[in-house]
């Protein structure tokens, strides 16, 4: 459960301008602020199965935002090539050779 919390926040933060009103609304209010289905019910006057269809449509939103335009995990990716530069750097490039720094580079360089 804590993986797919930190799955929909991360998408949230990519794709939330492309939501509906409501379903970011209830998207956040649940994952951000961690109030329940029946709190955000209350909160908005409506049955918690209309904040839970609500939630699953935009989850799935999301989820399909990513499959189509990977920004979530192109990001993960130069991230993780940037925490091997930075620790080569860190290192002042012991143990990285010329060629696996340009290398990574390149990498960086040609992934949009």
């Amino acid at each position: 459960m804590l993986e797919k919390t930190n799955q929909v926040n991360l998408l949230f933060d990519f794709y939330s301008t492309l939501l509906k009103g409501k379903q970011r609304e209830y998207l956040e209010l649940y994952y951000l602020d961690d109030l329940s289905l029946s709190e955000i019910a209350e909160m908005h006057e409506v049955s918690r199965q209309a904040v839970y269809d609500h939630i699953k449509r935009a989850e799935k939103q999301l989820f399909e935002y990513e499959e189509k335009l990977q920004l979530a995990a192109k990001h993960e990716q130069r991230q993780a090539i940037l925490d091997k530069l930075k620790g080569f750097v860190a290192e002042r490039c012991e143990g990285a050779t010329r060629e696996e720094l340009h290398a990574l580079l390149l990498e960086l360089s040609e992934m949009d």
